[in-house]
C-alpha cells in the first residue's frame, strides 16, 4: 500500500501508467481505489499519473487540530512530489479543489509545475459559490449523506445524463461516496475551498495554463473560471458549451481528451 509520511500525516497515493510525470487531482473524491477508471482516456498511455487521497479521504489521515487550507493541501502535494523526486510535472486540476491546489503549487514551487490544466476552478470565491458549498455541508449534516449526494449530483450533471444514469449516480457506491460517514472531512474540505484566494498573485504563475470553461456548469462555470484565464499571463481558454460541472458521457469525454492531450503534449 503506497503511503508516505508527508507533513506529519499518512498520505496515500497511486501511480498509473508510464512516461513523463503528471498528476491528476479532482474535487472532494479521489482517483485512487479504482477511481483511475475516471481519468481521461489515453492519459496513462503517455504519462506516469500520480493520484492521491486528500487528508481525511480514503487511506490518508488528517489532523483536525490543523486549520484546513488549500495551502495545506498544496504543501502535501509538494511534499509528496519531493518524496518521489519528481519535478517539471504536468498538473491536471479538475472539478474545483484540484484546480485550486494546482494554482497554489505553481505559486509556491514553480519548479514542480511544467504546465497546468484548470477546470471548474475559481480565483476567489464569490458569495454564490460560497453559499452553494455551505449549503452542501448543511444538507449533509441535517439530512444525511444520501440527501447531500442527491443535491450535488443534480447540480453537477446535465438533466438528460442524470435521468439516464440516476441509479448508478446515487447510493452508497455512487457519486461523492468518499464523503459517506465523513462529515468532518467534508466540512474541512469546504473550509479549505472557501479560503482559497490567488486573485492578487495570479500574475506570478508563468507556466502554460489551459483553462477549460464548462458552459452549463451552475456551480463553477464561466462566471468563476474566466477570471483565471484573464489573470494568468500564459493562459489559453477553451469553452465547452454543453458541459456541466462534471464531464460525463462518451461524447463529452472524447472531446475533453481532444482538448487535454494535445495541450499536455505541446507543453
Amino acid at each position: 500500500m503506497p503511503i508516505a509520511q508527508i507533513n506529519d500525516h499518512d498520505m496515500y497515493y497511486e501511480i498509473h501508467g508510464t512516461g513523463e510525470p503528471a498528476i491528476c487531482i479532482g474535487g472532494w473524491g479521489t482517483f485512487c481505489h479504482g477511481g483511475e477508471r475516471n481519468l481521461a482516456r489515453g492519459l496513462t498511455d503517455e504519462y506516469a499519473v500520480l493520484c492521491i487521497d486528500y487528508r481525511g479521504v480514503g487511506e490518508s489521515t488528517d489532523d483536525v487540530a490543523i486549520a484546513p487550507t488549500i495551502g495545506l493541501h498544496a504543501d502535501d502535494v509538494i511534499g509528496l512530489l519531493d518524496h518521489l523526486g519528481w519535478t517539471n510535472v504536468r498538473f491536471v486540476g479538475l472539478v474545483g479543489m484540484g484546480a485550486c491546489i494546482a494554482q497554489e503549487v505553481a505559486l509556491r514551487r514553480p519548479d514542480l509545475v511544467r504546465c497546468m490544466v484548470n477546470m471548474g476552478c475559481w480565483v476567489k470565491m464569490d458569495p454564490l459559490l460560497r453559499d452553494q458549498l455551505e449549503m452542501f455541508v448543511t444538507v449533509h449534516r441535517e439530512a444525511g449523506f444520501l440527501e447531500f449526494q442527491r443535491l450535488v449530483v443534480m447540480m453537477s450533471f446535465l438533466p438528460d445524463y442524470y435521468n439516464e444514469n440516476r441509479d448508478k449516480l446515487l447510493g452508497y457506491d455512487g457519486g461523492w461516496k468518499e464523503l459517506n460517514n465523513n462529515l468532518v472531512t467534508h466540512t474541512r474540505l469546504v473550509q479549505a475551498c472557501i479560503g482559497h484566494d490567488t486573485s492578487t498573485r495570479l500574475h506570478q504563475i508563468t507556466c502554460p495554463a489551459l483553462i477549460v470553461h464548462a458552459g452549463q456548469d451552475f456551480v463553477t462555470g464561466p462566471r468563476t473560471t474566466l477570471p483565471l484565464e484573464h489573470g494568468l499571463p500564459n493562459a489559453t481558454g477553451v469553452m465547452m458549451e454543453d458541459v456541466a460541472h462534471v464531464v460525463a458521457g462518451r461524447d463529452q469525454k472524447k472531446r475533453f481528451c481532444e482538448i487535454l492531450l494535445p495541450f499536455l503534449a505541446n507543453n
